[in-house]
């Protein structure tokens, strides 16, 4: 498939990451009016409460909402009609007025109502560099880690939109004496994609993998920010907890499924089979660009098919023992990491724990200062179009004593 042309000119421009192929979700607001739901083309947004108070679709009137919950509520058939209606409203040729909004008028808000936050560890490469690092190259890969998706329950609270700075957090460090309270001194990211669950589970049925794929309704850029030297004195026995409670930014737009269902594509090779209630009829991941910069630069560049487990072998094994999934519910992918350092979407691997700096701008970093801004960056390219995610960027703040 093609690029689909657009009524909206912007659209239909070589290189826009919002062509109609795409039509990601978000929520916006504009002067003295409330957050409400909206759809990406080109560098306008489709307002889509405006279009049902004017009978152009049909949502049950869940646009008006300040979350897109309320719609991901509704199921897959009316998530695959109003892609269907919107294609139509925005395609080349159609008539009649729609409320536009110029992005640049606007402000972006979280995209959902996040209910719970899980966060994996996908990546071969990240999990045996880091591995390494902590546990030396023979125990670099717990036994585990190839039969399982292997994840820690995350704080829903402290999941904030891109644009929002970070509080460089205190922490409790591991000292030459013993623990002390000071500023985070290896404050790193981690490149990530984010799977939104658009449907509940029922507590004590487990989800196979094909169901869980359907559950999922999109996917936004993650940056699950990490406090490496708090990680370090506190993940021992039950992982991490403060060292990744400081916050995680996601990006405002959500790239639906079906956006990307052109771009299917196999992950990283087994190196042993999974358990039947893990193994997929079809590849789960996709054939994204990936990669993040710092003040501008770009740092890491990787593809997103270098992950070992898709956010439907997630969902599948979260449900596992009964776990009931909910609307809203966020899993992150784990770092997106290449085998290589320039595709390495973390800084503990990039610089190799701190050993070997990297340089920014002409300034050496081994790990994120005040003042330094994260962006991250991901699309698909098509046969003359692409299907991009928007920005997903965070300055982090001095930390307050």
């Amino acid at each position: 498939m093609g690029l689909i042309r657009s009524r909206v000119e912007s659209a239909n421009a070589v290189g826009c990451p919002f062509p109609l192929n795409n039509l990601p979700y978000g929520v916006f607001s504009t002067a003295g009016e409330a957050p409400r739901c909206g759809v990406a083309i080109g560098d306008m947004i489709l307002d889509l409460a405006g279009c049902e108070a004017r009978g152009l679709l049909d949502a049950g009137g869940t646009f008006a909402e300040p979350q897109l919950n309320g719609f991901m509520a509704l199921g897959r058939a009316r998530w695959d009609a109003v892609r269907a209606r919107l294609t139509a409203l925005l395609a080349e040729g159609a008539e009649g007025d729609l409320p536009l909004v110029a992005m640049d008028d606007a402000r972006m808000h979280l995209p959902i109502r996040v209910t719970e936050y899980t966060d994996f560890y996908a990546s071969r490469n990240h999990a045996f560099n880091v591995g390494v690092l902590f546990r030396g190259p023979e125990n670099a890969l717990p036994p585990q880690w190839t039969h399982m998706p292997i994840g820690y329950n995350g704080r829903a609270s402290s999941v904030v939109v891109s644009g929002t700075p970070i509080r460089r957090p205190m922490g409790q460090l591991k000292g030459e004496t013993g623990p002390e309270w000071a500023p985070c001194r290896r404050l790193d990211l981690e490149l990530e994609l984010g799977a939104v669950v658009g449907a509940d589970s029922t507590m004590g049925q487990r989800v196979g993998v094909e169901q869980a794929e359907a559950m999922i309704f999109g996917y936004v850029l993650l940056n699950d920010w990490s406090a490496r030297d708090v990680q370090a004195w506190e993940y021992q026995p039950l992982g991490p907890f403060q060292s990744k409670a400081l916050g995680t930014t996601i990006g405002a737009w959500v790239v639906t499924q079906a956006a990307l269902e052109p771009f299917r594509s196999p992950g990283a090779e087994r190196l042993n089979p999974l358990l039947p209630y893990l193994v997929e009829e079809r590849p789960g991941l996709y054939d994204l660009d990936i990669g993040w910069t710092m003040n501008g630069q770009v740092m890491g560049r990787t593809n997103y098919t270098v992950m070992y487990y898709s956010s439907a072998q997630q969902l599948a094994h979260h449900t596992s023992s009964g776990c009931p999934m909910r609307v809203g519910d966020l899993l992150g992918s784990g770092t997106i990491s290449g085998p290589a350092p320039d595709q390495t979407g973390a800084l503990l691997e990039m610089t190799q724990g701190g050993k070997t700096p990297v340089t920014v701008n002409g300034a050496r970093r081994t790990f994120i200062e005040d003042g330094d801004e994260i962006a991250l960056f991901a699309e698909a390219r098509g046969e003359g179009y692409r299907i991009g995610f928007g920005p997903c960027t965070g300055t982090v703040l001095p930390a307050e004593a």
